[in-house]
């Protein structure tokens, strides 16, 4: 028996987060560390296609009840909601940072 695959929609202030990363990357260290971490964050976001629910609910108790889930990719965080048959990546943050000023200048996103 298959596992359901779920859509995948990395949303543009993920993707554009995503590029960020690399850039510092590869101003810091070079191009190679930037292939690298691109690799395992798409690789990370990959897999909740499959398993959408590998993440952890937010600590945050406003996002946690609008189903936000967070999943670990080394330093980073990947945030994402399940809604229907979709997984919408809204975030890819260092998970060193304060990470809830990124959902208060994102404005509603119609996800259907």
């Amino acid at each position: 028996m298959s596992k359901k695959q779920y859509n995948l929609k990395i949303l543009a202030s993920a993707r554009d987060e995503i590029q960020e990363i690399a850039r510092l990357h590869m101003a810091l260290v070079g191009i190679n560390s930037a292939r690298k971490i691109t690799t395992a964050l798409r690789k990370a976001v990959e897999h909740l296609s499959t398993y959408p629910y590998l993440g952890v609910s937010i600590e945050d108790r406003e996002l946690s009840q609008q189903g936000y889930r967070k999943l670990v990719c080394g330093n980073y965080l990947c945030f994402y909601r399940l809604v229907d048959d979709t997984v919408f990546i809204y975030h890819i943050a260092d998970g060193r940072t304060e990470y809830k000023h990124l959902f208060r200048k994102l404005p509603m996103v119609d996800e259907t």
